[in-house]
Order: C-alpha cells, then structure tokens, then sequence
C-alpha cells in the first residue's frame, strides 16, 4: 500500500466521522443548542471576569505573604 493510499483511507475514515456527527450523541446536543441572548452572554462575562480577578487577588495575596515570610536581606 503506497502512500497514497494510506492518506485516501485516512481521508476517507476522516469525512465518515464527520458525516456522523448530526447522527450519533452528539445530535440532541447540537440540536438544543441555540445562540445565547445577550444577557445571557453578558452574565457569563462578568462572572468570568469576577472569577480570574479573584483567582489574581488570591495569587497576590500569597505573593505577598511569601515575600514577607522569606523576606530576603
């Protein structure tokens, strides 16, 4: 089996998953889902924005926690 033939057999396993997709687990997922409203999308932001402003305040908690235990001379 030349090379060819490997990359068209790939390329074809390839393009029978795909064509699968809409059919197997995935199709009620995808068909319940649904652009979010624009509060939706706004809520989302704020709480992300809130959580790595947190996750940043705590990491410079420790920072300077860390810098004041091993405080070096």
């Amino acid at each position: 089996m030349g090379v060819i033939d490997k990359f068209q057999d790939i390329q074809e396993w390839f393009e029978d998953r795909i064509s699968q997709i809409g059919k197997g687990k995935y199709s009620r997922v995808l068909k319940m889902a649904r652009k979010p409203t624009r509060e939706e999308y706004i809520r989302v932001v704020e709480i992300t924005a809130f959580g790595i402003a947190l996750i940043g305040v705590i990491g410079f908690i420790i920072y300077l926690l860390m810098s004041v235990v091993f405080q070096v001379p």
